[in-house]
């Protein structure tokens, strides 16, 4: 898959992984021109060098379809389903959470949700997947070095099902 180039990445210069860390994501769901528009399912983790996850920061999905027929759904969030989802109890305490509309999305995760405190040094990526009925489904990788050391850009834009992603670490 092909990324556009247009995020930045700021960590700051007096952050230390041995602290807590804030993460915020930010990310454009794009109003699509079709028939029957479905708000897309999303995952968003933070995966490790070797492509296992570190953690699940959120599932995005109809939980409050009946008798949890929304959950069916959640497997086509394909690669996080693969890799955490399969073994997951839906919904998860802090993490689970309603769809959302079409425009631009800001979550805030604490130390608890994000486990940046406690992750060793390293190379991670902030990944996030879209899934819509009806639709397709993508998948946006924005890559981070783990503590930071000053200023850190880097980018990650879907094509269809997302838009422009930004995070920052405070």
């Amino acid at each position: 898959m092909k990324l556009s180039r247009t995020l930045a990445l700021t960590l700051p210069l007096a952050s230390s992984w041995a602290m807590a860390a804030d993460l915020t994501v930010k990310f454009d769901l794009p109003q699509l021109n079709v028939a029957e528009y479905h708000k897309p399912y999303v995952a968003i983790w933070i995966e490790r060098a070797d492509q296992t996850i570190a953690s699940t920061l959120s599932v995005l999905y109809d939980v409050k379809k009946r008798d949890n027929a929304g959950e069916k759904w959640v497997k086509d969030l394909r690669t996080w389903w693969r890799k955490a989802g399969r073994d997951a109890k839906l919904p998860i305490d802090g993490v689970s959470g309603a769809t959302r509309p079409a425009g631009t999305q800001t979550m805030n995760f604490g130390p608890a949700i994000t486990g940046l405190d406690k992750l060793p040094a390293g190379d991670y990526k902030l990944v996030i997947e879209a899934a819509r009925e009806g639709g397709g489904r993508e998948l946006v990788r924005v890559p981070f070095a783990w503590p930071a050391k000053g200023k850190l850009a880097a980018s990650g834009a879907g094509k269809e099902e997302l838009g422009a992603v930004a995070i920052a670490v405070q």
